[in-house]
């Protein structure tokens, strides 16, 4: 019978892995802690845990990492991390240093499905999900290797997005775990406020999280209304922009913080008119308390798409702005390490044939088209 890896759980899960080999749950915190404050991999290192227990975790039990495949350092800081998770397939993670704070994107799954049009990631197609060891060894590792790199023994990442490969709500059933065990405070004891779920817009899973597990909630929006967004996120012909937002709003009754981010990838001739911004305005205007954070888009070949030039990204943000809306302009990290947003590719050995279905015509670029409720409304 194959070791059990503890990283694959929470510490509900470990108080019951250990209440079956007859411990008390204090013996499990303890474990826990080893884990993940000080980073052991050797039960042996484990000195205040009973020989006993030490003992019986040989043989049954393994604290299983991924293989570091390489390591890429930007000129800026930002560190890449190529993770092997076996059959072929390797994951991506990204740590950005700030002055005021230390951010890890971590990865969801090998490769993903929603396929959206402008994102490298999606072009690779998709293997499978990541187990919830194999999305906590992410973290694992960023926080011990800087810590032994910084000689410090005090906690590196303060932030963690789920924005890497994947989309992590088609992963719900290992996302949760992890990010209780990124919240714990006897794991990496992470403010709610401080852990972001970035979601293209899966809606039943956005009120299952609310919950089971609320933490800041990002929406990749990308388009202010459902003929383009159909283009650009093909999620958005099952769950069409007004379900998506009706389910943002309903999600900030438990959300730690009082807004939704979205996220808007500036797109050049696509999504990033006047008359874009305006929409944006009118779809959001009154009805949902947000933040626009307009992310340069970093082109790739397959994708048959531009950025919008810097001009272009500034007089849509002063629009948004001036209309009351808060807007930032990501700045991009990474990019001479191929690790800025949308970038992440890894190596996925594809399930859906994706490159293929995405070698197609460009985008159609619907212009001042109303929302599909609005469309309805005009029927009645």
């Amino acid at each position: 019978m194959d070791a059990v890896n503890l990283l694959d759980f929470d510490l509900e899960g470990l108080t019951a892995f250990c209440e079956k080999l007859g411990e008390k749950r204090f013996r499990a915190t303890q474990l826990f802690r080893w884990i993940h404050q000080k980073g052991a991999t050797d039960f042996d290192q484990m000195s205040d845990l009973a020989k006993s227990l030490r003992s019986k975790l040989q043989g049954i039990a393994t604290l299983k990492t991924l293989p570091v495949i390489s390591e890429h350092v930007s000129s800026d800081g930002t560190i890449k991390w190529l993770f092997d998770v076996g059959g072929g397939n390797a994951v991506e993670s990204v740590y950005i240093p700030e002055d005021d704070r230390a951010t890890l994107c971590i990865s969801s799954q090998a490769g993903c499905a929603v396929g959206c049009r402008f994102c490298s990631t999606g072009h690779q197609g998709f293997s499978r999900n990541l187990s919830t060891g194999e999305i906590i060894a992410q973290l694992w590792h960023a926080e011990h290797a800087l810590r032994q790199r910084l000689g410090t023994s005090e906690r590196i990442i303060s932030n963690v997005v789920m924005m890497g490969m994947g989309e992590p709500l088609q992963n719900y059933n290992a996302l949760v775990p992890a990010l209780r065990t990124m919240l714990d405070d006897h794991g990496y004891g992470l403010s709610r406020r401080r852990v972001t779920v970035s979601t293209s817009g899966v809606v039943p899973m956005i009120e299952r999280l609310r919950e089971d597990c609320p933490v800041a909630l990002a929406v990749s929006l990308h388009a202010p209304n459902d003929p383009l967004r159909d283009e650009l996120v093909p999620l958005n012909r099952k769950y069409p922009i007004d379900e998506l937002l009706a389910a943002c709003k309903d999600y900030l009754e438990a959300a730690p913080r009082d807004f939704i981010t979205f996220e808007y990838c500036m797109l050049d001739g696509v999504n990033d008119s006047d008359e874009h911004a305006r929409q944006l305005i009118a779809l959001v205007k009154g009805r949902i308390n947000c933040k626009f954070n307009l992310i340069p888009f970093n082109p790739f070949p397959a994708s048959g798409l531009k950025r919008s030039d810097n001009a272009r990204v500034q007089a849509f943000a002063r629009l948004l702005a001036d209309a009351g809306i808060v807007t930032t302009v990501r700045k991009t990290r990474g990019d001479d390490i191929d690790a800025a947003c949308g970038q992440l590719a890894g190596e996925v050995q594809d399930r859906t044939r994706a490159h293929t279905r995405m070698l197609r015509q460009p985008v159609a670029v619907p212009v001042a088209m109303p929302t599909r409720g609005e469309r309805q409304r005009s029927d009645r």
